[in-house]
């Protein structure tokens, strides 16, 4: 079973490429960080410059050129579409009740730009002061609850712009 890797060079394009191309690359090892690569009898002198082999990206030089490269596996792929990337710009676009409670007090106005982690809103639960922090920068585009109301889990709370 081939395997199919995705290549962004340069965050420019992409490049699918399959275990099988792998392995039929026609390379040599010239030293730890050295190849002589043959591609459609071109010869290519390549140089990894850098790595960052949890990250999954590499500086390469081929010639006298060089390449950012980041490579991504289905499963890279797969985290990416279902937005857990290690990283990625949160897209959390709304806060909702974690849980039923009273809104104790509200730190935030309409249009107040907040940092991640900035103290939203407290609410109490089960006899807890629960803070409910920003999970993003942005800000503030409604506020769905006022100081006192009592809300349902899942209720909306405040919306980002």
């Amino acid at each position: 079973m081939s395997q199919t890797y995705k290549v962004n060079v340069n965050n420019t394009f992409d490049i699918d490429i399959s275990s099988q191309q792998i392995s039929n690359l026609d390379a040599i090892k010239d030293s730890h960080s050295e190849f002589h690569v043959l591609q459609d009898n071109k010869s290519y002198k390549c140089q990894i410059i850098e790595s960052n082999f949890n990250s999954k990206s590499y500086k390469v030089k081929v010639n006298n050129s060089t390449y950012n490269i980041n490579i991504f596996n289905e499963l890279d792929s797969l985290i990416k579409e279902m937005g857990f990337e290690i990283g990625a710009s949160k897209k959390v676009n709304d806060i909702k009740a974690p849980m039923p409670g009273l809104i104790l007090d509200i730190n935030v106005v309409i249009g107040q730009e907040v940092k991640e982690d900035d103290a939203l809103l407290i609410l109490e639960a089960m006899k807890m002061e629960n803070v409910i922090i920003s999970p993003r920068n942005g800000i503030i585009k409604s506020i769905s609850v006022n100081k006192g109301a009592a809300v349902d889990k899942n209720q909306l709370l405040i919306e980002f712009e």
